[in-house]
C-alpha cells in the first residue's frame, strides 16, 4: 500500500511538473508567434494587425521615433514612408530571437532586417536589434513596449542584444 501511496505522489508530481513545462512551452510560442505576425502584417500595411501585437498603451520605440498606443502604431504603417515601402515591395524579416519569460511578463530579444525593392532590385534597408516587452493580458500576450535601435556600430544596440537577460523595464499590466 505505501509503495502505491509513492507511486501514485510521483505521478501526481510529475503530472504538474509536466502541465508547467507544456504551459511555458506554450507561452513561449505564443510570443513567438506574436513576434513573428510583426513582420507579414506590416508588409502587407495591414495597420490595425500591426497595432493589435500591442497593448492599446504599448510603445514602440524606435531610433526615428516613439509611438505610443494603437493610434500612433496604426499611423505609421498607413504613413507616406511606410505605404511607399509597401507599394515598391518591402520585407520586415524578423528573427524568433530569445524568449525569456517570468510569469506574466516576458522579454524576447533579437533582430530584424527590413529589405526593401527599388530600381536596382532589393537591399537591405536596416538591420536592427530589436528588445520585445510583454506582459499577458485577458487577450492573451501583447508587445507592453519593444525597443529598436540600428545595428551600425553605435553602442545602444549592441546593449540592447546584451540584455537578454535583464528584467523587464517598468510597464503597466493593461486592466
Amino acid at each position: 500500500m505505501n509503495d502505491i501511496e509513492l507511486t501514485l505522489s510521483d505521478t501526481t508530481r510529475l503530472i504538474a511538473e509536466l502541465a508547467t513545462r507544456v504551459a511555458h512551452l506554450e507561452d513561449r510560442q505564443t510570443i513567438t508567434d506574436l513576434v513573428a505576425a510583426y513582420g507579414p502584417a506590416i508588409d502587407a500595411g495591414c495597420a490595425d494587425a500591426v497595432a493589435e501585437i500591442w497593448t492599446s498603451d504599448g510603445v514602440y520605440d524606435v531610433d526615428t521615433g516613439v509611438m505610443r498606443g494603437h493610434a500612433e502604431i496604426s499611423a505609421m504603417v498607413r504613413g507616406g514612408m511606410h505605404q511607399g515601402f509597401v507599394q515598391k515591395g518591402c520585407a520586415h524579416i524578423v528573427e524568433p530571437g530569445h524568449v525569456r519569460i517570468d510569469g506574466d511578463t516576458a522579454v524576447a530579444t533579437g533582430k530584424s532586417m527590413l529589405v526593401v525593392h527599388g530600381d536596382d532590385g532589393f537591399s537591405v534597408l536596416r538591420a536592427t536589434a530589436n528588445r520585445w516587452e510583454l506582459i499577458r493580458t485577458e487577450q492573451g500576450w501583447k508587445c507592453a513596449r519593444r525597443v529598436g535601435r540600428v545595428l551600425d556600430g553605435r553602442p545602444e544596440a549592441r546593449e540592447l542584444l546584451a540584455s537578454v537577460d535583464e528584467g523587464l523595464t517598468e510597464i503597466r499590466v493593461e486592466e
